[in-house]
């Protein structure tokens, strides 16, 4: 499989926020995730980076630390 966890970094720390992310879809400082399951979320925030071996999505919110 190709789907990763999705993180957010708050107060210096990696936090998962969804598990299984088969996409991410960023839109007007809004990061859509979608899991393979049908779950959505939305993160108002950035993208930092995507770990394609490591499978691992790390986001920021806006505002936060």
């Amino acid at each position: 499989m190709c789907e990763s966890n999705a993180y957010v970094i708050r107060n210096g720390t990696e936090e998962l926020v969804m598990e299984s992310v088969g996409s991410l879809i960023p839109a007007n400082g809004k990061i859509t995730l979608k899991s393979i399951f049908g779950e959505i979320m939305y993160v108002e925030g950035d993208l930092i980076d995507i770990d394609l071996i490591g499978h691992k999505i790390r986001l920021k919110e806006h505002g936060g630390q």
